[in-house]
């Protein structure tokens, strides 16, 4: 109580040192407290309450909290529209991969079709070339006089209900004939007859009847084919002798109902070997269709053997006669033999029939008709016929014509058909052409297509090429794929460099 001052003045100093400046109301109810208490009591009161210093203590406070929100509200903006814009960018982005992904969905499917359809075509062509391969073999057994087994051969032919069946059924009963299966024989000459009015087969057939039931149903005896034997070598000793005795008689073997078919087919060949113009006339006829089918396709062969302007006459005219398709596929490929561009380009351009026409452009192919070949590709825009002229340019050699095929084409599957064509071209000019189209390729199916390229040429070297620069993974794996498999030096050392980097 030092100079002078009570418990209560000391309490009203020591308030207004330690609390902060009060409202009037405050203050009052502060007085009228401390004034009624003693002053421990008092300073324990105040120090007990907080609502009175966390307000003090707020109030310099407020400001410095708000202001770092308020920092943050101007921050806020840029990072926003940073944030959409990135939002935006990646929207944009993965609509434009859905639409790739949509059209590279399409495009395979598209493949896909033109895969099956292709496939469906391959296994037709199989199919076909069994039935010749067939056909071919049941005719060897005959010239062999191995009549089982041109028989069962036949017979499986006949059973695949193919464009010989006709033909099937008469061989079959003729080998049955021979085997004295007089009964099996008939029923087959029958069923020919019945399925089959129209046949070409059918004057053979009745001539094969006749004999059948004129047999005792007992194999032909060996004299009968020594006869035969006989009589061809008399006929070749008078062809060479004197060839205008022997033309007329062979060509009345050739109409003879009794000739077999055999002694028939030796009767063309001898004529063949004549070069006289009355056996040119005679195979004329026969090209014509006078005689069954496989005497028609040896005439119209050696009449292209034959040569001259009046064979390719006949052929010609045969040609635009017929609708039997393999009877044109003969005459393609006797042009073919006679090196008859004009005729073979005519069919490769206005065939109607597409195996036909793809018949004519292989033959073209085969001639080396480059200049018919790339007027034909400028012209017909059918994928199948363009395909089919690729490989025509393959069998040509026509290495920059399936370069420009491989980089212009718009068609990816004909692409790839060039490309691969290039790899079956082994030559430098192929190998450069093939890296050509790698280094400025985009789609990968036709980089994975030149890769196929070399590794067909087993150009090892310019694999290892394309797998050192290679940024793609999946290509770089499939090129070190190939150089897993190919045994050279090249690909080895590759290999081992790949090995001790990693």
């Amino acid at each position: 109580m030092s100079n002078g001052e009570s418990p209560l003045m000391r309490s009203k100093s020591w308030s207004a040192a330690v609390l902060p400046p009060l409202s009037s109301s405050q203050h009052h109810a502060y007085v009228s407290v401390s004034a009624k208490m003693p002053a421990w009591i008092v300073m324990a009161v105040v120090l007990a309450m907080p609502s009175i210093v966390p307000l003090a203590a707020m109030g310099s406070a407020v400001p410095a909290k708000q202001s770092a929100p308020s920092a943050q509200r101007q921050a806020s903006p840029d990072e926003d529209r940073n944030e959409v814009a990135s939002d935006m960018e990646q929207d944009r982005q993965d609509q434009e991969q859905e639409k790739r992904d949509r059209e590279q969905e399409k495009r395979d499917r598209e493949q896909e079709a033109r895969d099956r359809e292709q496939e469906k075509k391959d296994r037709e062509q199989e199919r076909l070339d069994r039935l010749t391969e067939l056909y071919d073999n049941g005719r060897e057994a005959l010239d062999e006089d191995r009549y089982d087994r041109a028989e069962a051969k036949f017979d499986q032919l006949a059973q695949m209900s193919g464009p010989q069946t006709d033909a099937a059924l008469y061989w079959k009963a003729y080998a049955e004939n021979r085997l004295g299966k007089r009964d099996t024989a008939l029923a087959n000459i029958a069923e020919l007859k019945r399925r089959f009015p129209q046949s070409r087969w059918l004057k053979d057939a009745n001539a094969l009847e006749l004999e059948v039931r004129q047999s005792s149903g007992q194999p032909v005896h060996p004299e009968a084919e020594k006869d035969e034997e006989l009589r061809m070598l008399a006929l070749r000793g008078i062809m060479n002798s004197d060839p205008e005795r022997a033309v007329p008689i062979l060509g009345k073997r050739l109409e003879s109902g009794s000739a077999t078919p055999k002694e028939k087919s030796q009767a063309l060949f001898v004529l063949a070997q004549s070069g006289s113009p009355q056996a040119r006339e005679i195979l004329g006829k026969v090209a014509r269709g006078q005689n069954n089918p496989d005497l028609q396709r040896k005439a119209i062969q050696y009449l292209a053997m034959f040569g001259g302007a009046e064979s390719r006459k006949t052929l010609a005219e045969v040609y635009a006669s017929t609708s039997d398709a393999s009877i044109k596929r003969s005459i393609l490929r006797a042009y073919m033999i006679g090196g008859d561009r004009e005729h073979l380009f005519d069919a490769a351009k206005s065939e109607k029939d597409d195996e036909v026409k793809r018949e004519a452009i292989r033959q073209l192919g085969l001639i080396h008709a480059q200049s018919e070949l790339q007027q034909l590709y400028r012209t017909d825009n059918s994928p199948a016929v363009r395909r089919e002229l690729l490989q025509a340019f393959f069998l040509a050699g026509d290495a920059p014509k399936l370069l420009e095929a491989a980089q212009s084409e718009k068609d990816p599957e004909l692409r790839r058909v060039a490309v691969r064509n290039l790899g079956l071209i082994h030559s430098d000019d192929s190998a450069k052409a093939l890296q050509s189209i790698y280094a400025k390729e985009t789609d990968r199916g036709i980089k994975e297509e030149v890769l196929n390229a070399y590794f067909i040429q087993g150009n090892a070297a310019a694999i290892v090429t394309i797998a050192r620069g290679e940024k793609d993974p999946e290509l770089k794996r499939t090129a070190v794929s190939k150089l897993s498999i190919m045994h050279s030096k090249e690909a080895t050392d590759y290999l081992m460099e790949i090995l001790q980097k990693n």
